[in-house]
Protein backbone atom coordinates (compact mmCIF):
# COMPACT_ATOMS: atom_id res chain seq x y z
CA UNK A 1 0.00 0.00 0.00
CA UNK A 2 2.70 2.48 0.81
CA UNK A 3 4.67 1.32 -2.65
CA UNK A 4 1.49 2.49 -4.49
CA UNK A 5 1.31 5.77 -2.56
CA UNK A 6 4.67 6.10 -3.05
CA UNK A 7 4.62 5.37 -7.11
CA UNK A 8 1.46 7.72 -7.06
CA UNK A 9 3.14 10.75 -5.42
CA UNK A 10 6.68 10.56 -7.78
CA UNK A 11 4.30 10.18 -10.68
CA UNK A 12 2.37 13.45 -9.23
CA UNK A 13 5.50 15.34 -8.96
CA UNK A 14 7.13 13.87 -12.28
CA UNK A 15 3.93 15.42 -13.81
CA UNK A 16 3.69 18.87 -12.06
CA UNK A 17 7.76 19.40 -12.53
CA UNK A 18 7.16 19.21 -16.47
CA UNK A 19 4.03 21.16 -16.89
CA UNK A 20 6.20 23.65 -15.31
CA UNK A 21 8.77 23.52 -16.94
CA UNK A 22 6.44 23.93 -20.61
CA UNK A 23 4.51 26.96 -18.91
CA UNK A 24 8.47 28.54 -18.18
CA UNK A 25 9.08 27.56 -21.64
CA UNK A 26 6.02 28.95 -23.64
CA UNK A 27 6.01 32.06 -21.38
CA UNK A 28 9.94 32.22 -22.58
CA UNK A 29 8.83 32.08 -25.97
CA UNK A 30 6.22 34.41 -25.86
CA UNK A 31 8.72 37.25 -24.28
CA UNK A 32 11.41 36.32 -27.00
CA UNK A 33 8.79 36.42 -30.47
CA UNK A 34 10.12 39.99 -31.00
CA UNK A 35 14.13 38.72 -30.46
CA UNK A 36 16.39 37.96 -33.41
CA UNK A 37 16.01 34.55 -34.61
CA UNK A 38 19.61 32.57 -35.42
CA UNK A 39 19.19 33.78 -39.23
CA UNK A 40 19.29 37.48 -37.92
CA UNK A 41 15.61 37.89 -39.20
CA UNK A 42 13.61 39.18 -36.81
CA UNK A 43 10.16 37.18 -35.98
CA UNK A 44 6.57 38.76 -35.40
CA UNK A 45 3.43 37.61 -33.32
CA UNK A 46 2.43 34.97 -36.19
CA UNK A 47 6.28 33.83 -35.95
CA UNK A 48 6.99 34.95 -39.01
CA UNK A 49 10.55 35.69 -40.03
CA UNK A 50 11.10 39.69 -40.70
CA UNK A 51 13.05 39.16 -43.90
CA UNK A 52 10.66 36.78 -46.48
CA UNK A 53 11.90 35.44 -49.74
CA UNK A 54 11.14 37.45 -52.55
CA UNK A 55 11.43 34.94 -55.22
CA UNK A 56 9.72 31.30 -56.08
CA UNK A 57 12.68 29.16 -55.20
CA UNK A 58 10.79 26.02 -56.45
CA UNK A 59 11.71 25.43 -59.97
CA UNK A 60 8.51 24.05 -61.42
CA UNK A 61 6.60 26.86 -59.90
CA UNK A 62 9.08 29.23 -60.89
CA UNK A 63 9.18 28.22 -64.38
CA UNK A 64 4.52 28.30 -64.02
CA UNK A 65 5.65 31.98 -62.55
CA UNK A 66 7.64 33.10 -65.52
CA UNK A 67 4.92 31.90 -67.89
CA UNK A 68 2.36 34.14 -66.36
CA UNK A 69 1.52 37.24 -67.81
CA UNK A 70 2.61 40.45 -66.20
CA UNK A 71 5.39 38.33 -64.58
CA UNK A 72 7.56 41.09 -65.00
CA UNK A 73 5.72 43.93 -62.96
CA UNK A 74 6.41 44.73 -59.34
CA UNK A 75 3.34 45.80 -58.85
CA UNK A 76 0.83 42.90 -58.50
CA UNK A 77 -2.46 42.67 -61.27
CA UNK A 78 -5.81 40.83 -61.40
CA UNK A 79 -5.84 37.46 -59.72
CA UNK A 80 -1.87 38.01 -57.99
CA UNK A 81 -3.81 41.17 -56.16
CA UNK A 82 -6.72 39.30 -55.48
CA UNK A 83 -4.91 36.06 -53.80
CA UNK A 84 -2.93 38.78 -51.70
CA UNK A 85 -6.26 40.36 -51.03
CA UNK A 86 -7.52 36.52 -49.83
CA UNK A 87 -4.25 36.44 -47.53
CA UNK A 88 -1.86 34.64 -49.98
CA UNK A 89 1.10 36.72 -50.29
CA UNK A 90 3.87 34.29 -50.69
CA UNK A 91 5.47 34.55 -53.67
CA UNK A 92 4.73 31.32 -55.31
CA UNK A 93 1.18 31.92 -54.46
CA UNK A 94 -0.04 33.11 -58.35
CA UNK A 95 2.10 29.98 -59.59
CA UNK A 96 0.55 27.33 -57.63
CA UNK A 97 -2.91 28.36 -57.62
CA UNK A 98 -2.77 28.17 -61.54
CA UNK A 99 -0.94 24.88 -61.22
CA UNK A 100 -3.87 23.88 -58.85
CA UNK A 101 -6.49 25.00 -61.87
CA UNK A 102 -4.68 23.23 -64.07
CA UNK A 103 -4.15 20.05 -62.21
CA UNK A 104 -7.67 20.04 -61.10
CA UNK A 105 -9.48 20.75 -65.06
CA UNK A 106 -7.06 17.66 -66.13
CA UNK A 107 -7.34 15.53 -63.01
CA UNK A 108 -11.01 15.81 -62.10
CA UNK A 109 -12.21 14.70 -65.78
CA UNK A 110 -9.56 11.54 -65.62
CA UNK A 111 -10.82 10.47 -62.61
CA UNK A 112 -14.02 9.75 -64.18
CA UNK A 113 -12.84 7.88 -67.00
CA UNK A 114 -10.84 5.75 -64.32
CA UNK A 115 -14.01 5.53 -62.23
CA UNK A 116 -15.67 4.04 -64.99
CA UNK A 117 -13.62 1.54 -66.30
CA UNK A 118 -13.77 0.22 -62.49
CA UNK A 119 -17.36 0.20 -62.25
CA UNK A 120 -19.58 -2.73 -63.71
CA UNK A 121 -22.08 -0.55 -65.39
CA UNK A 122 -19.94 2.81 -66.69
CA UNK A 123 -21.59 5.28 -68.82
CA UNK A 124 -20.62 5.88 -72.41
CA UNK A 125 -21.35 7.95 -75.13
CA UNK A 126 -22.54 11.67 -74.82
CA UNK A 127 -23.30 11.26 -71.21
CA UNK A 128 -19.13 10.67 -70.46
CA UNK A 129 -18.22 13.13 -72.55
CA UNK A 130 -20.69 15.94 -70.51
CA UNK A 131 -19.61 14.59 -67.28
CA UNK A 132 -16.27 15.07 -67.89
CA UNK A 133 -16.22 18.72 -69.47
CA UNK A 134 -18.78 19.54 -66.57
CA UNK A 135 -15.67 18.50 -63.71
CA UNK A 136 -13.38 20.28 -65.97
CA UNK A 137 -15.04 23.49 -65.91
CA UNK A 138 -15.61 22.50 -61.73
CA UNK A 139 -11.81 21.68 -61.53
CA UNK A 140 -11.01 25.81 -63.33
CA UNK A 141 -13.91 27.98 -61.70
CA UNK A 142 -13.67 26.41 -57.96
CA UNK A 143 -10.28 27.61 -57.04
CA UNK A 144 -11.69 30.68 -58.30
CA UNK A 145 -14.91 31.22 -56.80
CA UNK A 146 -12.85 29.83 -53.43
CA UNK A 147 -10.27 32.58 -53.71
CA UNK A 148 -13.00 35.35 -54.36
CA UNK A 149 -15.39 34.38 -51.32
CA UNK A 150 -12.06 34.03 -49.57
CA UNK A 151 -10.94 37.52 -50.23
CA UNK A 152 -14.35 38.66 -49.93
CA UNK A 153 -14.84 37.31 -46.35
CA UNK A 154 -10.90 38.64 -45.25
CA UNK A 155 -12.29 42.43 -46.78
CA UNK A 156 -15.34 42.52 -44.59
CA UNK A 157 -13.38 40.86 -41.37
CA UNK A 158 -10.86 43.70 -41.96
CA UNK A 159 -13.47 46.35 -42.15
CA UNK A 160 -14.71 45.26 -38.80
CA UNK A 161 -11.60 44.59 -37.17
CA UNK A 162 -9.98 48.53 -37.57
CA UNK A 163 -12.23 50.31 -35.61
CA UNK A 164 -11.35 48.38 -32.41
CA UNK A 165 -7.68 48.17 -33.85
CA UNK A 166 -7.17 52.49 -34.40
CA UNK A 167 -8.95 53.03 -30.90
CA UNK A 168 -5.97 50.74 -29.03
CA UNK A 169 -3.47 52.37 -31.27
CA UNK A 170 -4.72 55.81 -30.46
CA UNK A 171 -4.75 54.70 -26.70
CA UNK A 172 -0.93 53.80 -27.27
CA UNK A 173 -0.56 57.29 -28.78
CA UNK A 174 -1.41 59.51 -25.92
CA UNK A 175 0.02 57.03 -23.50
CA UNK A 176 3.42 58.37 -25.49
CA UNK A 177 4.42 55.54 -27.49
CA UNK A 178 5.39 56.36 -30.87
CA UNK A 179 3.52 55.18 -34.34
CA UNK A 180 5.87 52.77 -35.12
CA UNK A 181 6.15 51.38 -31.25
CA UNK A 182 2.24 51.74 -31.54
CA UNK A 183 2.08 49.30 -34.70
CA UNK A 184 3.89 47.02 -32.69
CA UNK A 185 1.93 46.98 -29.78
CA UNK A 186 -1.57 47.05 -31.47
CA UNK A 187 -0.58 43.87 -33.55
CA UNK A 188 0.78 42.14 -30.38
CA UNK A 189 -2.21 42.67 -28.18
CA UNK A 190 -5.29 41.95 -30.49
CA UNK A 191 -3.09 39.04 -32.37
CA UNK A 192 -5.87 36.41 -30.97
CA UNK A 193 -9.37 38.59 -31.40
CA UNK A 194 -8.45 40.35 -34.48
CA UNK A 195 -5.68 38.20 -36.66
CA UNK A 196 -6.17 39.68 -39.83
CA UNK A 197 -5.90 43.12 -38.73
CA UNK A 198 -2.63 42.16 -36.45
CA UNK A 199 -1.15 40.55 -39.32
CA UNK A 200 -1.33 44.25 -41.61
CA UNK A 201 -0.46 45.88 -38.62
CA UNK A 202 2.56 43.32 -38.08
CA UNK A 203 3.87 43.51 -41.50
CA UNK A 204 3.69 47.22 -41.76
CA UNK A 205 6.00 46.93 -38.12
CA UNK A 206 8.24 44.83 -39.61
CA UNK A 207 8.69 46.51 -42.81
CA UNK A 208 9.58 49.80 -40.44
CA UNK A 209 12.44 47.84 -38.80
CA UNK A 210 13.55 46.78 -41.81
CA UNK A 211 14.09 50.48 -43.18
CA UNK A 212 11.09 51.23 -44.90
CA UNK A 213 9.96 54.98 -44.32
CA UNK A 214 6.84 55.27 -42.61
CA UNK A 215 4.69 56.65 -45.23
CA UNK A 216 6.13 53.62 -47.88
CA UNK A 217 4.79 51.25 -45.57
CA UNK A 218 1.81 52.44 -45.26
CA UNK A 219 1.18 52.92 -49.00
CA UNK A 220 1.85 49.15 -49.73
CA UNK A 221 -0.56 48.08 -46.74
CA UNK A 222 -3.13 49.96 -49.08
CA UNK A 223 -2.17 48.76 -52.18
CA UNK A 224 -2.33 44.90 -50.41
CA UNK A 225 -5.69 45.45 -49.09
CA UNK A 226 -8.68 47.01 -50.96
CA UNK A 227 -10.63 48.46 -47.79
CA UNK A 228 -11.62 51.81 -48.17
CA UNK A 229 -11.20 52.74 -44.12
CA UNK A 230 -7.77 51.20 -44.24
CA UNK A 231 -6.95 53.07 -47.75
CA UNK A 232 -7.99 56.36 -46.07
CA UNK A 233 -6.27 55.76 -42.94
CA UNK A 234 -2.78 55.35 -44.86
CA UNK A 235 -3.54 58.23 -46.84
CA UNK A 236 -4.16 60.31 -43.61
CA UNK A 237 -1.20 59.20 -42.16
CA UNK A 238 0.76 59.92 -44.66
CA UNK A 239 -0.71 63.30 -45.30
CA UNK A 240 -0.48 64.00 -41.41
CA UNK A 241 3.31 63.39 -41.42
CA UNK A 242 4.40 65.36 -44.49
CA UNK A 243 2.01 68.30 -43.28
CA UNK A 244 3.67 67.76 -39.51
CA UNK A 245 0.46 68.01 -37.95
CA UNK A 246 -0.55 65.99 -34.42
CA UNK A 247 -0.88 62.29 -35.48
CA UNK A 248 -3.18 62.20 -31.85
CA UNK A 249 -5.56 64.50 -32.95
CA UNK A 250 -5.87 62.85 -36.64
CA UNK A 251 -6.57 59.81 -35.20
CA UNK A 252 -8.74 60.88 -32.56
CA UNK A 253 -10.81 62.37 -35.20
CA UNK A 254 -10.66 59.66 -37.50
CA UNK A 255 -11.36 56.72 -34.97
CA UNK A 256 -15.00 59.14 -33.85
CA UNK A 257 -15.55 59.48 -37.07
CA UNK A 258 -15.24 55.16 -37.90
CA UNK A 259 -17.05 55.07 -34.60
CA UNK A 260 -20.17 57.14 -36.13
CA UNK A 261 -19.28 54.92 -39.00
CA UNK A 262 -20.06 51.77 -37.87
CA UNK A 263 -22.89 53.28 -35.31
CA UNK A 264 -24.71 54.45 -38.68
CA UNK A 265 -23.83 50.65 -40.49
CA UNK A 266 -25.72 49.29 -37.30
CA UNK A 267 -28.61 51.57 -37.81
CA UNK A 268 -28.99 50.82 -41.63
CA UNK A 269 -28.68 46.54 -41.02
CA UNK A 270 -31.44 46.72 -38.08
CA UNK A 271 -34.14 49.24 -40.54
CA UNK A 272 -33.29 46.16 -43.14
CA UNK A 273 -34.52 43.81 -40.72
CA UNK A 274 -38.43 44.73 -41.22
CA UNK A 275 -37.64 44.39 -44.71
CA UNK A 276 -35.87 41.08 -44.45
CA UNK A 277 -38.62 39.64 -42.28
CA UNK A 278 -41.54 40.20 -45.00
CA UNK A 279 -40.84 37.23 -47.09
CA UNK A 280 -40.78 34.75 -44.52
CA UNK A 281 -43.91 36.57 -42.81
CA UNK A 282 -46.15 36.32 -45.98
CA UNK A 283 -44.90 32.63 -47.21
CA UNK A 284 -44.81 30.48 -43.89
CA UNK A 285 -47.01 33.01 -41.16
CA UNK A 286 -49.73 34.52 -43.48
CA UNK A 287 -50.87 31.04 -44.73
CA UNK A 288 -51.01 29.22 -41.63
CA UNK A 289 -53.11 32.57 -40.20
CA UNK A 290 -55.54 33.04 -43.36
CA UNK A 291 -56.38 28.75 -42.75
CA UNK A 292 -56.90 29.56 -39.01
CA UNK A 293 -58.98 32.23 -39.54
CA UNK A 294 -61.00 30.82 -42.93
CA UNK A 295 -61.33 27.12 -41.64
CA UNK A 296 -64.75 27.42 -38.99
CA UNK A 297 -66.42 29.52 -41.42
CA UNK A 298 -64.99 26.59 -44.71
CA UNK A 299 -66.40 24.08 -41.68
CA UNK A 300 -69.69 25.98 -40.54
CA UNK A 301 -70.69 25.76 -44.63
CA UNK A 302 -69.77 22.08 -45.45
CA UNK A 303 -71.97 21.41 -42.79
CA UNK A 304 -75.02 23.47 -42.93
CA UNK A 305 -74.76 24.44 -46.46
CA UNK A 306 -74.09 21.27 -48.16
CA UNK A 307 -77.06 19.11 -46.67
CA UNK A 308 -79.53 21.81 -47.73
CA UNK A 309 -78.35 21.87 -51.33
CA UNK A 310 -78.63 17.89 -51.29
CA UNK A 311 -82.19 18.19 -49.63
CA UNK A 312 -83.35 20.22 -52.42
CA UNK A 313 -81.96 18.10 -55.53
Amino acid sequence: MLLLIGIFLGVVGVTWVVLQQMERGAVLRRRMKDRPTADGTLAGPAGEGLLKDSEVKNPILAWVQSRLPGAADKTPRGQARTLIEAGFTHPSAPSLYVLIRVIAAAGLPLLLVVSQKLTSVPITGAQLIIGALLLCGAGLTAPAIFVDLRATDRRERLENQFPDALDLMMVCVEAGLGVDAAFVRVSHEIANSHRDIACEFNRVSQELRAGRSRSDALRRMAERINVDSLRAFAALMIQTESLGASITQTLRSYSSELRERRFLRGEEKAMRIPVLLTMPLVACILPVIVTALLLPAGLDVAHNLLPALKGRH
